[in-house]
């Protein structure tokens, strides 16, 4: 393989891995605890992009609880954001097993 080729290739990539960057951004995933009480929305970037908290669940007597619930649906929030960009970079790199530094 000549090193043009290579060259040609790995801008091709750099090119699809900007493009996909772009679309992870408008793509999202959303994250409940407390059955539904707390919901939390991030997108591809990982990025929180809202947190719901219903009513109910806000008791002045009990943070604890709410911090707990929030705190637990925006870490599964952004573990699958993480999971949807790693799923979109695998159909860019056709099974290479590439690893993306700052991406994931």
């Amino acid at each position: 393989m000549d090193m043009g080729k290579i060259m040609k290739q790995a801008r091709q990539l750099q090119e699809k891995m900007s493009k996909l960057q772009e679309e992870l951004g408008n793509k999202t995933v959303e994250a409940s605890t407390g059955g539904g009480m707390v919901k939390v929305i991030a997108n591809g970037r990982r990025e929180i992009q809202s947190i719901e908290i219903s009513p109910e669940v806000v008791d002045p007597n009990d943070i604890e609880m709410l911090q707990d619930l929030t705190l637990a649906a925006v870490n599964e929030a952004l573990r699958k954001a993480e999971e949807l960009a790693t799923a979109e970079m695998s159909k860019i790199a056709g099974g290479m097993n590439l690893k993306f530094p700052g991406l994931m």
